[in-house]
């Protein structure tokens, strides 16, 4: 397929599946813009621009000749609350800027879930109330609007709100599960586990993804939930990686508000890798419709939650000695488990 497409924040755990995803695709002209460096196996197929999106002269030296753009960079909940707003918000309209100058046929934006904050209802529609919980809640609320303003000037900004995504290369919060369970310990959770908390394989993303770049303009022209259409509790879906470890550990579920409380307190002493939207959701019940790119985009996921989860935990397993000593607050590496490390004795 002869379009140029660029990814930007290319270099983290969407950007590089992403890669896969597109040349597998037939896309072989792949422009990448991240902060980070690109290296991995693909580095050879990709033209790589170490830039930032709030960075004009970055922006316009990665945009030239692009057909389509793929938006996934975004500062994460452990950046600072000016990180985020400057990234999610002003570079997305950066981004959007540039690409109109540019005349880019499509500009699909990857924004989340967490545009609903903490719901009251499920499952979640595309048209329900927006209310982001902290600076990267309110940041990606934010930067849809900057989404719908340039659909306004005609441009085509297919919207993706997926749900937390996993598979080949995540890391980041996962990793402290998948560090407990193959090393033979069980895990606790917050709350009994037995609410219903949907994610989503990053290859169904992908999927997804294409399909908004693909279809007809008027058709993804729009917003979509994007994630799984199998799951149960989770306390069942992470109970499968402990069956798959094989040791016979349990998931133990605790009472939450003691545990939020206690979490809170350590994140103020900087002694948690958690922050406040993982711990405060986690046991409450978190899923959407994706009835909507069922019908119109003909998204069909082919990966349940256990087998998303399983597909992760098996990669970090074959792939320990690649990030061995590896931490930050990304996707792409292990978070740091702080205190947490000192209570895996007891599981």
């Amino acid at each position: 397929m002869s379009k140029r497409v660029l990814i930007t924040g290319g270099s983290g755990f969407l950007g590089i599946n992403l890669v896969r995803n597109l040349r597998k695709m037939g896309v072989n002209d792949i422009v990448v813009i991240d902060i980070c460096d690109f290296n991995y196996p693909e580095k050879g197929t990709v033209a790589f621009v170490k830039g930032d999106i709030r960075i004009r002269a970055d922006v316009e030296k990665a945009m030239q000749g692009v057909n389509w753009v793929i938006h996934t960079a975004a500062a994460l909940p452990l950046y600072t609350r000016e990180e985020i707003m400057t990234t999610d918000v002003e570079g997305t309209k950066l981004l959007l800027d540039v690409a109109k100058q540019n005349k880019v046929e499509r500009f699909v934006h990857v924004s989340s879930t967490a545009v609903y904050g903490i719901p009251d209802h499920h499952p979640l529609l595309e048209t329900d109330k927006l209310c982001g919980v902290g600076p990267y809640g309110e940041a990606k609320i934010l930067a849809e609007k900057e989404c719908e303003n340039a659909r306004g000037s005609g441009m085509c900004v297919p919207i993706v709100r997926p749900k937390s995504f996993i598979g080949p290369e995540r890391l980041g919060v996962f990793a402290l599960f998948y560090d407990w369970a193959k090393d033979g310990h069980g895990f606790p959770m917050i709350g009994s586990g037995k609410n219903r908390y949907q994610f989503l394989d990053v290859e169904d993303l992908c999927d997804a993804i294409w399909l908004t770049l693909t279809l007809d303009a008027a058709i993804v022209d729009d917003v979509f939930n994007i994630g799984a259409k199998e799951f149960t509790t989770m306390k069942e879906d992470y109970q499968a990686v402990l069956d798959f470890a094989g040791f016979g550990k349990k998931i133990s579920g605790f009472p939450a508000a003691p545990l939020v409380w206690t979490l809170r307190f350590l994140e103020l002493l900087k002694f948690s890798p958690l922050y406040k939207w993982v711990y405060e959701t986690a046991s409450e019940d978190s899923f959407v419709s994706i009835e909507k790119a069922e019908k119109n985009l003909g998204y069909k996921p082919k990966y349940s939650n256990k087998e998303a989860l399983l597909r992760n935990y098996r990669w970090y397993v074959d792939n320990l000695d690649s990030f061995a000593g590896a931490s930050g607050i990304s996707h792409r590496v292990p978070w740091k488990q702080g205190i947490l490390r000192f209570f895996k004795v007891f599981f």
